[in-house]
């Protein structure tokens, strides 16, 4: 697994082609994960078919197998190997194209879907009082904003937030709960892509957002007209 730190501008090259989302597509329900990439090895666990886990290898069509973690409550519950005839990637699915793009703005429509991300800059003054620290012996990090994980920062200052992410679809209307991203800093929408799941009625959104080491990516899932869930991980 490529497990480096990389700067922003190396994380978001090295990403499109060989680490992204994708999801459990299998005809028994589920698909196994297992220790090495064979089919005799060991089961670590399984993932049920629409689960989404992060894929960190490109597909090995000889061997037919690759790397992944699947994720829980913003933690990897276990990482191994699954066959990739289980995987479609979300990138494979029909692209929400980008309609406007401005520094703080990305809007994404395709026919009567339309998605657009909003984000800020950041008052840390104003909201300092909201962090709280670890202390790490040699050094003290603010790693909590609001009682959750801070994603976006390698300890500095956050210079960016997301402040809406609306999508509308047909007569519906669905805004992403604050609570779902106001700990997600240094918004890169210049990194942002969405994409339609027809079969299964999802709208995925997904991003790479960074301070340089501090980056992270993250999926938020729009499932039959109403928002479903988030996933967010380090990518490395």
């Amino acid at each position: 697994m490529f497990k480096l730190i990389l700067t922003l501008a190396g994380i978001c090259a090295f990403l499109p082609s060989f680490a992204q989302f994708a999801k459990v597509v299998d005809k028994d329900g589920y698909a196994n994960v297992r220790e090495q990439a064979n089919g005799q090895s060991k089961i670590i666990g399984k993932v049920n078919s629409n689960e989404i886990v992060y894929v960190f290898d490109p597909f090995d069509l000889a061997s037919g197998w690759i790397n992944i973690d699947y994720v829980e409550n913003e933690k990897i519950r276990f990482s191994g190997h699954m066959h990739t005839s289980r995987l479609k990637l979300i990138a494979d699915f029909e692209e929400i194209p980008l309609a406007i793009a401005e520094e703080h703005d990305a809007t994404f429509i395709l026919r009567d879907i339309a998605v657009s991300i909003q984000s800020a800059p950041f008052d840390y003054e104003l909201n300092k009082k909201l962090f709280s620290s670890t202390n790490y012996g040699d050094y003290t990090i603010e790693d909590k904003y609001k009682g959750k994980q801070v994603w976006g920062t390698d300890g500095t200052i956050p210079q960016t937030q997301y402040t809406s992410i609306l999508i509308t679809k047909g007569n519906s209307k669905i805004e992403i709960p604050r609570g779902e991203f106001e700990n997600l800093f240094n918004v890169n929408n210049d990194f942002a892509n969405c994409y339609y799941d027809k079969d299964s009625d999802r709208i995925y959104i997904t991003s790479v957002n960074s301070d340089g080491a501090g980056g992270y990516a993250v999926l938020f899932i729009i499932e039959n007209g109403k928002y479903s869930k988030k996933i967010v991980l380090m990518p490395f």
